[in-house]
This record gives C-alpha cells, structure tokens and sequence, in this order.
C-alpha cells in the first residue's frame, strides 16, 4: 500500500527553484532515502511534506490526505526529527518526552506507558532521569525519535539522524531505527550524505540533482545499472548529482551543519 505519494511538488522561491516537479511513491513499512548534495533540495521536500512549507505547485498526499488541503490530518500522522537540534539540554529525557507528549496530544492517562515505553525503545530507560546536557550525541538523536514517535505515527521523516556521529553512535542509531520498522511497520524516510547508511538502511532511494528527482530504485539495482560488478552507491552518486558535488551548498548551509556538528560532538 502507498503511503506517500508526491505530485509534480515544486517550490521556487523567488527566482531559485528548490524542488522541481518532484514525483516519487513510498510503499508502507518501506525506508526510502533522499539523497543528493547540499542545495538538492533535499530538505525543502521534507518541509513541504510535514507542511513546514507550503508548495508552490503540486502537491503530496500522505495516506491519502493532501498536504495542502488537509495539514492537520497529515500532521497526526507524521512524525518528524529535524537535523538541528530540538530537544532541550536542561531537562530530563523523560521531560523531554513529556513535553512532547502534551504537544502531541497524548491522553494523559497513557503517557506514563507511553513515554517509558519510547525510553526502552531507543535504549535510553537508564538515562531518563538524566538531565540532557549529559548525554552523548548519539543518545540525543534517539531521544528525538522517541519524541517524534510518541503519538505512534505511520510515518517518521528523519532529516540527517546521524549526522557528526561517531561509528558506534551511528550503529546504534541504525539498531533502534530497525527495530522501529521490525516492531511497529513504521515507514521512514531519511535524508542522508552517508553512502554506507543508505545502502545499510534504505529499502530504495532517491538521488535529487538540483532539485529534480535523477534516480530512483533500490541500492542493489542502481550499482547493478552502473555496470561494473565492483560498483559502489558513491558510483551511483557521483554519477546522478554531477556538477553539483564541487559546490557544496551555501554559506548558510555549511554553517548549519557545523552547528549540528558542535552540538553533537
């Protein structure tokens, strides 16, 4: 079953197209990467698709809601973990969690088994009681999926989970996320500059090339396609967002993963 599906989606802003007529299905249960350089357009797509930015034209449905015309049912059934940071360092994780989970609309009578149950999900029931501003980077990106997956959503958009973490971190963040498809069916999609993570975790992928969907199709098929029995998805990377690879997004942008990068080292 299709559980989001994209229409000719586009945004321009002024005269920059970010996102140009991108059109892509997810199946439910599936994890499907956004990949592409800095300034693909990456991250206006995921914007567009929690309805934190409003197309310019086209549209997206999310189990069968429009983005456009129906954002509040669409928000209910989406969870979302930015790249910056959005948790906050001098509480708790299980304040962390109660805070989300009134924002969410938990009932309150479930929010107890709720947010114990997200600690245990993510590996984090010893560091509940822990104040954030202790933990490690790698614990700070799974406490903001068990926010994100507090209200149980069907889908979880992730926009860099693991970006600045070590190996371990990355491993672990990769374990949790497994176990979110293996035990609730979630369908993820993720946004990822790590080659070896999309290819570990993702179902199928999606390379975008200044602003356009260039490629799609599951890892093993795209290497397949590249023609040589040693090709790698940076091969298939190298190959779809050529000419975008030197630039390496804006000054803005740069600066904005240097920040995610310190806060999470």
């Amino acid at each position: 079953m299709i559980i989001l599906e994209t229409r000719e989606l586009t945004r321009r802003f002024h005269e920059v197209v970010a996102a140009d007529r991108v059109t892509f299905t997810i199946e439910s249960g599936e994890v499907f990467g956004l990949l592409g350089p800095n300034g693909a357009g990456k991250t206006t797509v995921i914007k567009m698709l929690t309805t934190l930015l409003p197309p310019t034209s086209g549209t997206a449905l999310i189990a069968g809601f429009d983005i456009r015309r129906q954002p509040n049912e669409v928000r209910r059934l989406i969870g979302y973990v930015p790249q910056m940071i959005s948790v906050d360092g001098d509480l708790t994780g299980s304040e962390n969690l109660r805070v989300f989970a009134r924002l969410y609309e938990v009932p309150r009578r479930e929010r107890r088994t709720r947010i114990d149950e997200a600690l245990e999900l993510m590996g984090l029931t010893d560091a509940g009681s822990k104040v954030v501003r202790s933990y490690s980077g790698g614990m700070i990106r799974r406490l903001e999926i068990a926010e994100a997956m507090l209200h149980r959503p069907p889908l979880l958009f992730l926009d860099e989970p693991t970006v600045g973490l070590d190996p371990i971190a990355r491993d672990a963040v990769w374990f949790h996320l497994r176990d979110l498809k293996s035990q609730y069916g979630t369908t993820i999609l993720l946004t990822t500059h790590y080659m070896d993570e999309a290819d570990e975790l993702c179902d199928r992928v999606a390379i975008m090339h200044l602003g356009r969907i260039a490629a799609t199709g599951t890892t093993a098929g795209l290497k397949t396609s590249m023609g040589r029995p040693d090709a790698t998805l940076d091969d298939v990377f190298e190959r779809y967002a050529a000419g975008a690879i030197e630039s390496g997004g804006t000054f803005r942008e740069t600066a904005r993963a240097r920040r995610t990068l310190r806060r999470l080292s």
